[in-house]
């Protein structure tokens, strides 16, 4: 057998003999061949293939996981602009009404500060009134008091007080014409 694997130059009329190749060492090599593709695909072509496999749907896995990453990426700044956006009206209206506030506080004060200031203005005016109503009372008594003593001078005799009283009342009357 091992004989016709070597006698590869052997000429034959008919077929592959023609062509210059040995028909039972075709058959044999094709046999090995096959043989060997056998092995190959158990022992090694399935393993590389499950490799290769595994090693595609690794990079696939990774590729999908990549993508979500990217969607959740964006999806994540797109919250965070709008959270911002949010925090800004947020903010805006926070400002407007301290402002708001502050407005109102300083017209509150300024419209307590002038009633303060009027009702003190009231009270000045009412404390001068007073005061001016206790000074002529004082000077009237005064101007009696210098009347009745003129009187008494001019007189020459201590005028009792019902007369003095006519007498104050008609100069007072008459110093007023």
């Amino acid at each position: 057998m091992i004989q016709p694997l070597f006698n590869f130059g052997e000429t034959s009329s008919s077929g592959l003999g023609a062509l210059g190749v040995d028909p039972k060492a075709f058959i044999v090599q094709l046999i090995t061949f096959v043989l060997a593709f056998l092995v190959l695909r158990r022992f090694a072509f399935k393993p590389i293939t499950k490799m290769m496999d595994d090693r595609r749907k690794l990079i696939e896995s990774g590729v999908t996981i990549g993508e979500q990453m990217q969607k959740d990426q964006a999806k994540l700044e797109a919250k965070i602009a709008e959270e911002l956006s949010k925090a800004r009206e947020q903010a805006d209206s926070i400002l407007s009404a301290a402002q708001d506030e502050a407005k109102e506080a300083i017209k509150d004060a300024e419209t307590k500060a002038r009633e303060k200031a009027d009702a003190i203005l009231v009270d000045a005016k009412e404390k001068t009134k007073q005061d001016i109503a206790r000074a002529r009372k004082q000077l009237e008594a005064e101007v009696i008091n210098l009347i009745s003593d003129a009187t008494e001078v001019i007189i020459g005799e201590k005028v009792d007080a019902k007369k003095d009283a006519q007498l104050i009342d008609k100069a007072l009357k008459g110093g007023a014409n």
